[in-house]
């Protein structure tokens, strides 16, 4: 982690925190798709970045679509 950008098989995303509701939130960057997470900490938000990554890269998989595309 670098401030408060993730990177994960080359995938990046920009941890926002919600202080209404006490969440930290991110979207998969650079797709054509909406890829989103939300976690109760920063720890806990990377594990949720990696497993929305390899849930968009399953989903690329199961479509026929290059995940690492970056459309």
């Amino acid at each position: 982690m670098k401030g408060n950008i993730f990177e994960y098989k080359g995938y990046h995303t920009k941890l926002e925190v919600d202080t209404t509701s006490c969440k930290v939130r991110g979207k998969i960057e650079g797709i054509n798709d909406f890829a989103d997470f939300e976690s109760h900490d920063v720890k806990s938000a990377e594990r949720a970045f990696h497993e929305a990554v390899d849930d968009y890269l399953e989903f690329c998989a199961e479509v026929g679509k290059i995940g690492l595309s970056h459309e």
